[in-house]
């Protein structure tokens, strides 16, 4: 009858289509099935039921992945033991001794004496001729990159370990990106440390043996800026006048009065200075650097100057108020530049 109606040729093409319909439905059918299968609801049921099921498989099989990359851990680790020396110590957690950790294993030789003043390294007393000679031997490395133009290094750091809240590492990261934008406006250098070169100088006190080592390994900088990790620029067009310090060796925010009459403790701040790379500069820091080794120094130093300086708190000797009294108490030689 359809035949009769629609014509011969055209009955045979939707019964062509219609056998298509079918292998399309028959593919999808088969395609949900073996999903259901993957994915852990191979029993038919109601929806509430699937979902059950689904979370049950991918339950029990990030369980079985952690316990099967644990096995393999394990496997390794075994076979690294028999591959050793069976006379060497294993590390088992039962037999790990917690106060081993806590102690520094130090020899008698690496131990600080306290009846020697601290020493960020050996004295040096002619770094401007070696660096002036230096400078001539490597004209591609200039301490001056343009007129009035000193090649500059800006150093910050912070800890190798996370901040506890991460608040902390978010400003930290906007921080550090806001001096690296800022170095990339001006042509400065930005040199970014993660680590403690000396143990006895932890805290405030860590930048010293960073700068003294800058410094010496860098001899075509001429001036060294240091930046806490928490202070940042606002003013990202700010160029500074380096005519204005020509003649300076430290360039360091503070009151002339509130340093040398008052004697305040924040007369000054060592947060964000400028050091000209010389021998000016190595003597300074050799002058600074004895009051901050950790322990009884440090201690008694912070006593000292709870008492000689303006409103200080009680509290261990930190680097800004060694600076405050270094310049006090020995001006003739450090004030001038």
């Amino acid at each position: 009858m359809i035949g009769k109606c629609l014509g011969a040729q055209r009955c045979r093409k939707i019964h062509r289509t219609l056998r298509r319909c079918k292998v399309t439905v028959f593919c999808f059918v088969l395609t949900v099935v073996v999903l259901r299968g993957t994915i852990g609801a191979g029993k038919f049921g109601t929806p509430e039921q699937d979902f059950v099921e689904i979370r049950d498989h991918f339950y029990f099989r990030r369980r079985a992945e952690t316990h099967r990359v644990l096995e393999e851990v394990h496997t390794t680790s075994s076979d690294n033991e028999v591959a050793s020396d069976t006379n060497a110590e294993t590390n088992n957690y039962n037999d790990f001794e917690l106060n081993k950790a806590l102690v520094d294993e130090e020899s008698d030789d690496s131990k600080l004496d306290a009846d020697k003043p601290y020493s960020l390294g050996p004295k040096i007393s002619d770094w401007d001729k070696q660096r002036s000679e230096w400078l001539k031997e490597n004209p591609d490395y200039p301490n001056f990159i343009g007129p009035n133009k000193p090649r500059v290094l800006l150093v910050t750091g912070s800890s190798p370990k996370p901040c506890e809240n991460p608040v902390c590492d978010h400003y930290l990261l906007k921080s550090t990106k806001n001096k690296i934008d800022y170095c990339r406006l001006h042509g400065i250098e930005i040199f970014y440390n993660m680590a403690l070169l000396d143990a006895e100088m932890a805290g405030f006190w860590a930048k010293l043996p960073l700068i003294r080592t800058l410094l010496l390994s860098h001899p075509e900088v001429e001036f060294l800026w240091w930046m806490d990790s928490d202070a940042m620029f606002t003013d990202m067009a700010f160029e500074i006048p380096w005519e204005r310090y020509k003649d300076s060796n430290l360039v360091m925010h503070g009151w002339n009065e509130r340093v040398y009459d008052q004697k305040n403790w924040i007369g000054l701040n060592t947060g964000s200075f400028l050091l000209r790379n010389g021998q000016w500069a190595l003597d300074l820091l050799d002058a600074w650097a004895p009051m901050g080794p950790k322990g009884k120094i440090r201690d008694e130093a912070g006593k000292v100057w709870t008492r000689e300086l303006k409103n200080r708190p009680v509290f261990e000797a930190d680097d800004q108020s060694a600076m405050v009294y270094l310049l006090a108490t020995q001006r003739e030689q450090w004030g001038d530049k």
